[in-house]
């Protein structure tokens, strides 16, 4: 995925020739690839506004797997918009979660809560 997404500059010779010949051998991974990349702005730059025009380009293409995203977009657009509109985040919260799992993964269910609470709160 990251050879079609990511940056063609940092792609070594064989790989961009070998992107160059996908795209041209199949028109449908240039729309995906494209509808793709157009998403990923929306969400990087926060483009609310043009969110319905690009759900509407991708329920007329011909891509089932792409359509079938837009479905499951709009089944939650209030959020989806919510999230493209706000300067709210829960990064923060989502970083302490994952890291207090990774404590517990760490210690490999051997430990009570007491001993899980002074890992969490002593670790750096």
């Amino acid at each position: 995925m990251w050879l079609l997404l990511g940056d063609e500059a940092k792609h070594q010779p064989d790989e961009q020739a070998f992107v160059a010949r996908l795209l041209n051998g199949c028109p449908e991974v240039t729309q995906a690839r494209n509808l793709a990349r157009q998403f990923m702005t929306i969400i990087r730059e926060r483009q609310a506004d043009a969110l319905d025009d690009w759900m509407t380009t991708v329920n007329e293409s011909r891509l089932p797997e792409m359509r079938g995203f837009v479905t499951g977009l709009r089944r939650d657009l209030s959020p989806v918009r919510a999230a493209l509109t706000s300067e709210w985040s829960n990064g923060q919260v989502e970083g302490q979660v994952h890291r207090l799992k990774l404590i517990k993964r760490m210690m490999y269910g051997r430990a009570k809560f007491d001993l899980l609470r002074q890992r969490v709160l002593h670790a750096v």
